[in-house]
């Protein structure tokens, strides 16, 4: 992407001030907000070309006041209509007063019959083909349950009437649900409101596609909304498609559907569905870290994207969760500490950045964080998330669920407080609450795949290893590129007994390890921390010798092991004589519990093949070290008197030998 010209900016910046304005008569204010900052972030924000008494200034022109999606003169008849009545019924949205709001367009008796009606869309799609005459007919014959028809009320109308009614209840779901994992939590409650806004929306497009009139793309997204409660993803993926196209500058139903793409794989096939424009690139920028896809191109793309809006604090942090995701956490820190300097009232993401200041061990810097949150908004579900990650690092366990307990009373959906709650009662080991955290974590976004972790970790606890295999596998799958993954999944087949299987994930895993430039993904290996560029992990390389010991093959296990004690010295650095010594700096990553046991086991072998003199090497290496020091003279002991006994017993056969050929004298 180049940079726009100027009548493409200005065309550009004219869209983003239509969208705040639409987003807010809406009610869709999050959308709203993303549409200002981004008009805020151009290079230069002033928008008049001159001065505000300049009557030839081209700001009319420039920026339209009206809608340009559409230009429908019937709308804007309707529209003008029931003014009186949208401002009224935003007021009560605005008051949260939704039920009210949806009466104002909607009487209550309309939206009771059709949620009583089963919604005809589940019908048709749930419905088999084999289904012939009988469950057509019956379908046929049944009375429609609608019988107002909407033709006399304009789009923007309806749609702030059925989303106050999607949020009332939702809004009633989450009063239904009680207390965080009580026995009313999770599926159990559900938005009772979908079945009758869903009905509607299906009439009223009837009614449309009868007379072949098209939407504006505000209906058809909270059709997608409700089609994705639903669990009918598919569909859903198709209407946010047909939303995205009529009103590419809703970036709530970009949202929604990326919520609703699992792979790069699906995410390549809709973008050829989507429109060409730049609100496309910036969702395909999103989405893709989203799936956790932080490659130089994305970066590029982003780079690309922050030349039109250089002081875009969402582009930031984007760029700032690559970075996090990638496990450059010291850039991501970067990013992110100069985004709350430059506003500290920016609230959004700032769950992620402590997260990074928590596997950072940044304290203090973490508890001023949680200072400036605190005193913007306390109750933000952001704002209990960081004050949570401070005491969790404080290893005050009980006070970070209270935390993360109260951002999930102020937003169930809330990702971040699920799986850092399921956290916390692993390290309280209370494996159950754990369980059901990050299976809620788990229900609303399938692609965490810390949830995923965390779920394995939990049944590895319990010793449930099928179990465990089988969420480290779903968490591999989304990361394909972190060893840590690699590795638990090798740990659970070596439990089951699966050895080849194991073998195999724990050289995925010494993969995976080079895929972080320069070692980064050393990070996720723990005690190797810090692996220089061409340093194969210890750990998983005494894994993979343990299972082949455990297979029998004790040929390949001995060659692993050696591997293993390589590490220590690491490979040769370019362009140096290893003959010099103290000019070159070590790549390796020393002694370490894991080289000493891989130390301990070649000493041992070498004694079974009967190589005395590099087993009481390795054993006085370690005795040097001062690891296994007891084993390692216990070693030596029989060193020697394994050597004294085979030089008694050279020498009886040689006695033996010459009585043999010269006979005994008598």
């Amino acid at each position: 992407m180049t940079s726009l010209s100027e009548a493409d900016t200005a065309q550009l910046q004219a869209h983003l001030q239509t969208a705040v304005t639409a987003c807010t008569e809406r009610c869709l204010y999050q959308s709203a907000k993303w549409a200002a900052e981004l008009l805020n972030s151009f290079q230069t924000t002033d928008l008049t070309y001159g001065s505000d008494t300049d009557a030839d200034s081209p700001v009319s022109d420039t920026f339209p006041a009206k809608e340009q999606y559409p230009s429908d003169p019937v709308e804007a008849h309707l529209e003008a209509k029931e003014l009186h009545k949208f401002l009224l019924a935003k007021t009560y949205f605005d008051c949260r007063e939704y039920d009210r709001c949806a009466a104002v367009f909607i009487p209550p008796s309309v939206v009771s019959a059709a949620s009583i009606a089963t919604p005809a869309s589940s019908q048709s799609q749930r419905s088999k083909p084999s289904q012939k005459g009988k469950t057509k007919a019956t379908a046929a014959s049944e009375p429609k349950p609608v019988s107002r028809s909407f033709s006399g009320l304009s789009q923007k109308s309806l749609f702030l009437a059925l989303y106050a009614k999607y949020m009332a209840g939702e809004k009633r779901k989450d009063e239904d649900s009680e207390m965080v994992l009580g026995p009313a939590d999770g599926g159990v409650t559900v938005n009772k409101e979908l079945n009758g806004i869903l009905r509607i929306l299906e009439d009223w497009f009837a009614e449309r596609h009868a007379s072949g009139k098209e939407g504006t793309g505000w209906l058809e997204y909270l059709y997608g909304i409700v089609l994705a409660k639903g669990k009918n993803e598919e569909m859903a993926k198709k209407w946010f498609i047909r939303s995205v196209h009529l009103y590419p500058y809703n970036w709530g139903a970009w949202q929604e559907l990326a919520s609703l793409i699992g792979s790069v794989e699906d995410l390549n096939l809709i973008t050829e569905q989507l429109p060409q424009n730049l609100m496309t690139f910036l969702f395909h920028i999103y989405t893709n870290q989203e799936l956790y896809q932080s490659t130089d191109h994305i970066h590029n793309e982003l780079t690309q994207v922050q030349g039109i809006f250089p002081n875009s604090a969402f582009l930031k942090t984007q760029r700032a969760l690559l970075y996090y995701h990638s496990k450059d956490f010291e850039e991501a820190e970067s990013i992110f500490s100069s985004l709350v300097t430059s506003d500290p009232y920016r609230l959004d993401a700032l769950d992620n950045y402590s997260n990074i200041l928590y596997v950072m061990s940044l304290r203090p810097k973490l508890a001023f964080v949680a200072q400036i949150a605190t005193a913007a908004d306390k109750f933000r579900p952001e704002t209990c998330c960081v004050v949570g990650n401070y005491y969790s690092l404080k290893s005050e366990h009980e006070k970070a669920v209270m935390y993360f307990r109260r951002a999930l009373i102020l937003d169930r959906n809330f990702l971040s407080a699920w799986t850092l709650m399921g956290h916390e009662y692993v390290e309280m080991k209370n494996t159950h609450a754990a369980i059901e955290s990050y299976r809620r974590a788990v229900d609303v976004n399938r692609k965490d795949y810390r949830a995923w972790y965390g779920l394995g970790q939990t049944y590895e606890m319990l010793e449930m290893y099928s179990y465990a295999l089988f969420y480290f596998q779903r968490a591999a799958s989304l990361r394909p590129y972190d060893p840590k993954m690699w590795q638990a999944v090798g740990k659970c087949f070596g439990e089951v007994g699966k050895l080849a299987n194991g073998i195999r994930a724990y050289k995925r895993a010494l993969v995976a390890g080079s895929y972080y430039e320069g070692g980064a993904g050393g990070s996720s290996f723990g005690s190797a921390e810090g692996l220089g560029s061409g340093v194969l992990d210890p750990e998983t390389l005494y894994q993979i010798a343990l299972l082949y010991e455990r297979l029998d093959d004790r040929e390949e296990c001995a060659a692993y092991m050696e591997l293993c004690l390589a590490q220590e010295e690491g490979p040769e650095p370019d362009g140096v004589d290893s003959s010099q010594g103290e000019g070159s700096e070590p790549l390796g990553v020393g002694v370490t519990p894991t080289t000493s046991k891989a130390r301990m086991w070649l000493a041992r072998w070498a004694f079974f093949n009967k190589d005395y003199e590099r087993s009481s090497t390795l054993a006085h290496e370690l005795i040097q070290d001062g690891v296994d020091v007891e084993d390692a003279k216990a070693l030596q002991r029989d060193i020697r008197a394994r050597l004294e006994r085979e030089r008694d017993e050279g020498q009886r056969r040689a006695v033996e030998e010459v009585e043999r050929k010269f006979g005994r004298k008598t």
